[in-house]
């Protein structure tokens, strides 16, 4: 019997990414409207509404990409209870309930580290950050009351121990997913910084709209990431990069 060759068609993973980033639409639009219609937020219902839809986006991108309440999807679960905890936050912060708001935040920065988990510890990393983090409560310490002392170094060390893990997986598994989430992760603390600096040093010019797009940029960024639970990305994950012959994104199988 003669040799045929069959072309067999396959997506790349950066086609992959590209039919996730599309469920994520509504999100970009909520971004879009909040930025659009909220200019000086004053507690106002319409503007709390407005503030929460694109988190309430992005859960329910966590959800309808794939979902399920098995050990398989673990990831997924945790950071949607992450990002429910955030959409709390968001909400209490913009009725000027601070301490509250930053205790659902700091909840929600629990089950972001539980998500990313303690595996490989890549404990340089995290005593790097740390040092940074014991600098920078002790220059503003001086600044808070009895219980902005207690509340701020323990939030400050959530959210440095939840950049610390999700650094650690992408420098331990550089897939674009993981180093997506580590820059979010960085653009979460980045955002809460300027909260600190504004809050209790000098106002940042264009404080909200730098720290509402780097906090909404972070939280697509670690809500995208939970494509990888998907059964073609942990297959991908498992088997590293498909081995193929040819060009133009396909590969021979010969019968």
């Amino acid at each position: 019997m003669a040799d045929t060759m069959h072309l067999v068609s396959f997506h790349p993973p950066h086609v992959q990414l590209k039919s996730q980033i599309l469920k994520l639409t509504p999100f970009f639009n909520a971004v879009v409207v909040y930025f659009a219609f909220v200019h000086n937020p004053k507690g106002e219902l319409w503007t709390t509404v407005l503030k929460c839809l694109p988190i309430v986006m992005l859960m329910l991108y966590v959800v309808a990409k794939g979902f399920a309440l098995t050990t398989a999807y673990r990831y997924s679960q945790r950071i949607l209870l992450g990002l429910i905890c955030s959409c709390i936050g968001d909400a209490l912060l913009n009725i000027n309930l601070f301490l509250h708001g930053m205790g659902a935040f700091a909840i929600g920065h629990i089950w972001y580290i539980s998500a990313f988990g303690w595996k490989p510890l890549k404990l340089p990393v995290g005593v790097a950050l740390y040092i940074c983090l014991v600098v920078v409560i002790s220059v503003v310490l001086n600044r808070l009351d009895a219980v902005l002392a207690i509340g701020v170094p323990l939030y400050a060390a959530l959210l440095t121990t939840t950049c610390w893990r999700a650094l650690a997986c992408a420098l331990h598994d550089s897939s674009c997913l993981n180093t997506l989430c580590a820059a979010g992760a960085v653009l979460f603390l980045l955002s809460d910084l300027i909260i600190g600096i504004t809050m209790f040093f000098v106002t940042v010019p264009f404080s909200r709209l730098i720290i509402m797009s780097t906090y909404y940029t972070a939280q697509f960024a670690i809500a995208f990431s939970t494509a990888k639970d998907l059964p073609k990305f942990r297959k991908l994950a498992e088997s590293g990069k498909p081995s193929h012959k040819g060009q133009g994104g396909v590969k021979t199988i010969k019968d």
